[in-house]
């Protein structure tokens, strides 16, 4: 009587607490099917000694202490009957602490010690929600079903539980449909309103996943009429999740606005206000009037507690942003496919493509803005006189009205708000010391140098007498009238050269070199654009208005042919043969032996072609590799034009900046470098650009000669004028037949290295200190098999680093003969 009138019954009251904290801290995501259990559970395991809440601890004391102190095991029998009950109270706490093995090991203690136990049943149902937890739902459904089969009779309560704990093992198993029958069972015995609401809009959802809008409707029906018996946040939601299921073409608009309105007024609605005014914004969205949607969806934002519903945040972002993005407003767009993805998990298969989306604008946004700008610039420039004088007068017209409206009101403001008669700021008399942070008028400068000047302006320059207003000196200097600062601002807005329609006139370009610019820049904006909407957007009818405009403004003779075919490609992605076909045979009778028309007649050439841009590649790579920096930069140059708008360009302008590089020198390599990162940011090829000119290239930079004569590594080096590239040859050979004579072949050898276009170098590698590689120059040139006289010079590793990056081997001889 003791165990449980005391300590058993104060653990379960901690218990009882434990659970509603848990429950009120937990947040259930709508979004997702709910959970059977509200509880949510973290990977992060208790250290010993430590708990999640307080209360589960203070359960298990309890619990402990029961069976410590009040068990009455004798000759291996229990004469205590209240000791299954401590047991199931200690399973209990540990599994709401997530503490999972021990609370097994509670449970299966009950079933393999007290088997006459009245509570056999309900330990069996906890230990298979604990299997749960541990991941096994297998093995959880399979008991149960056993459970099930005996014909047990089950207290209310446990069948209950035990009809939830299977319900989710389906759902856990992604077995939907099979969760229903058990769910029902758990919504017929549970005798807990609360959780007859959860279980009834889990059935709901059930419904609406399998496709069954009818009986979703009809278990959210049900939520509903459950009224305050359960939770308002289950019948809030439930009706959310029927606006969902709203048919849009046979449903009573009428009726659904006037629910919907009847929520948004509703005091005790309050907390719920972002997703009803979320789901009023859906029904605007579908019903096609994007203004009222974007309202609504500002509503919900406003209406969000920081830091909770997350989800729902995204969701509001995410409409906005593809909005904006459909009314080609696509810095609004970035800006909100960030904030998407601030509220969504990282690892999400929706924040990667949201991401992808975001950087894909970043060219979009480049490349409108410039479409855009010089779209207008070119439309000014095909004005005569008279229409651009025309358009800037109604311009300027227009901004001066504005300007004038806008002045009239903030004069009319200080008339409706004079203040005191010495500012705006109000005087602290007798209000502490003269500081700058008085607000007494004259300890003010700025405010005192206005009311001089005022001052001055009214009364003129007034000598410091006895009744000056009315002395005749006075009259004479008052006859410098008040100015109106109303007056004097609006005559400024008239002069003001920025409504002045020739100040604009005057900068429309009239070069035909800088026209000629933006028609270029305007027309490759058009071509990228319809590359991208194609590829990475798949808006097919952006992509086409783009491609077609470009080939109507006489585009460059390097964008006609690639417009063309991905004009066939989108015509053939959408279905429309006469448009595909018109360009298929456009392409063959104006282009017939073009990569494009042979690919069209054999689309295998696209795949076997030597000439595809990747074999291309492949080969102009090998010449960089045999170091014919010359011909790369040629036919990078040749085939970036050849592929433009193809996903190789990127890679042909990164060897190109590559090759310039070791052809050209350091500056080079740099601006290269830089074009490629800026032009190309969203390539891998743009991103490694990027990557060297922030962490090599300050490295690089440096060009000043060492003189550690320590370093491990050294060369010998014969330079030759380009042109004697037969005598160099001949030197190699001498070398290569010194090393071997004098058995040095497993340590040194010999290359030919590019310097400029006008020097290169024949080369000796293995050499270990600067004397060894002079030495070794010196017995070369005296021994009589070699006679080798060229002019040479040893250098470090690094030193010949510096030389082949910046071109400065003549300063490096300087230095090495002072």
């Amino acid at each position: 009587m003791g165990a449980y009138y005391n300590i058993i019954y104060n653990g379960n009251l901690a218990l009882a607490a434990g659970k509603a904290e848990l429950a009120q801290n937990y947040k259930d995501n709508y979004w997702e099917i709910l959970p059977i259990e509200r509880m949510q559970v973290e990977e992060e395991t208790n250290k010993p000694g430590e708990t999640k809440n307080a209360n589960f601890q203070r359960a298990e004391d309890k619990a402990t202490k029961a069976i410590q102190k009040h068990n009455m095991r004798i000759a291996g029998e229990e004469y205590n009957p209240q000791m299954d009950e401590a047991f199931l109270l200690l399973g209990k706490a540990r599994y709401f602490d997530q503490r999972f093995f021990p609370a097994l090991e509670a449970f299966n203690y009950i079933l393999t010690d007290y088997p006459e136990s009245d509570r056999i049943v309900t330990a069996k149902v906890w230990r298979e929600k604990t299997y749960m937890r541990m991941g096994n739902s297998e093995l959880a459904l399979q008991n149960l079903k056993k459970l099930f089969d005996e014909h047990i009779e089950f207290e209310d309560e446990d069948l209950a539980d035990a009809s939830a704990a299977m319900a989710q093992a389906y759902l856990n198993l992604d077995e939907k449909e099979n969760a229903i029958a058990p769910l029902n069972n758990a919504i017929e015995f549970t005798d807990s309103n609360e959780e007859k609401g959860r279980y009834l809009f889990i059935k709901g959802q059930i419904y609406d996943r399998l496709g069954q809008r009818d009986s979703a409707n009809k278990a959210f029906d049900q939520v509903i009429a459950l009224n305050r018996k359960s939770p308002r946040s289950y019948m809030i939601n439930a009706y959310m999740e029927k606006a969902k299921n709203f048919d849009y073409d046979e449903g009573d608009r009428l009726a659904f606005m006037e629910l919907m309105n009847d929520m948004l007024e509703n005091r005790e609605n309050r907390p719920f206000l972002d997703i009803i005014n979320y789901q009023v914004g859906e029904y605007y969205k579908n019903t096609d009037s994007i203004d009222g949607a974007v309202e609504f969806y500002n509503y919900s934002l406003r209406a969000q507690v920081p830091q909770q519903n997350n989800y729902l945040k995204s969701r509001d972002y995410l409409n906005l942003g593809n909005i904006n993005f459909d009314a080609a407003a696509y810095k609004e767009a970035g800006a909100y496919y960030d904030s998407v993805m601030m509220n969504i998990p990282e690892s999400t298969r929706e924040f990667r493509s949201i991401r992808r989306k975001r950087e894909n604008l970043d060219d979009v946004i480049l490349y409108e803005d410039i479409a855009n700008t010089n779209d207008s610039i070119l439309s000014l420039v095909n004005m005569s006189e008279a229409e651009q004088l025309s358009y800037f007068e109604k311009v300027t017209s227009e901004m001066k009205e504005k300007a004038i409206a806008e002045a009239k009101r903030e004069f009319q403001n200080k008339a409706n708000n004079p203040g005191n008669l010495f500012g705006r700021q109000a005087s602290n008399a007798g209000g502490g010391s003269r500081s700058s942070n008085s607000s007494f008028y004259f300890y003010n400068n700025t405010q005192v140098a206005r009311g001089l000047q005022k001052f001055y302006r009214t009364w003129g320059e007034i000598e410091l007498k006895d009744n000056w207003r009315y002395a005749s000196e006075a009259a004479n200097n008052a006859k410098v009238e008040e100015v109106d600062e109303e007056e004097v601002y609006l005559a400024e807005i008239e002069n003001d050269p920025a409504f002045d329609p020739q100040n604009y006139i005057s900068e429309i370009p009239s070069d035909v070199e800088v026209i000629d610019s933006l028609k270029k820049d305007r027309n490759f904006a058009y071509y990228q654009l319809g590359v991208i909407y194609k590829e990475k957007f798949k808006e097919y009818d952006l992509a086409s208005d783009k491609l077609e405009a470009l080939l109507q403004n006489n585009p460059q003779e390097r964008l006609i042919l690639p417009s063309k075919y991905n004009l066939y490609k989108i015509y053939e992605a959408t279905g429309n043969t006469a448009m595909m076909e018109k360009w298929k045979q456009n392409i063959l009778s104006e282009h017939p032996d073009s990569r494009y028309a042979s690919i069209l007649r054999n689309p295998r050439s696209l795949r076997d072609d030597n000439n595809s841009p990747e074999a291309v590649y492949t080969s102009v790579y090998r010449k960089y590799k045999d170091e014919k920096y010359k011909e790369v930069i040629d036919d990078t140059k040749k085939y970036i034009d050849l592929f433009t708008g193809e996903d190789i360009v990127p890679k042909f302008e990164l060897l190109k900046a590559f090759a310039r590089g070791r052809y050209e020198g350091f500056k080079a390599y740099e601006e290269s470098l830089n074009y490629v990162a800026l032009t190309y940011p969203q390539s891998e090829e743009g991103k490694k650009a990027e990557q060297i000119v922030k962490q090599s290239l300050p490295a690089l930079k440096n060009t000043t000669f060492t003189e550690n004569e320590n370093e491990a590594v050294f060369y010998l080096v014969y330079p030759f004028e380009v042109g004697k590239e037969e005598m160099a040859l001949e030197l190699q050979q001498k070398l290569d037949a010194a090393i071997a004579d004098k058995g040095y072949e497993n340590q040194f050898y010999s290359s030919v290295d590019f310097y400029t276009p006008q020097q290169f170098f024949v080369i000796v590698h293995g050499l270990q200190s600067k004397l060894g590689a002079e030495g070794f120059g010196k017995i070369l040139e005296k021994e009589e098999d070699y006679q080798i006289e060229h002019t040479n010079f040893s250098i470090s590793d690094s030193n010949y680093q510096i030389i082949q990056v910046h071109k400065n081997l003549d300063a490096y001889l300087t230095k090495q003969s002072q």
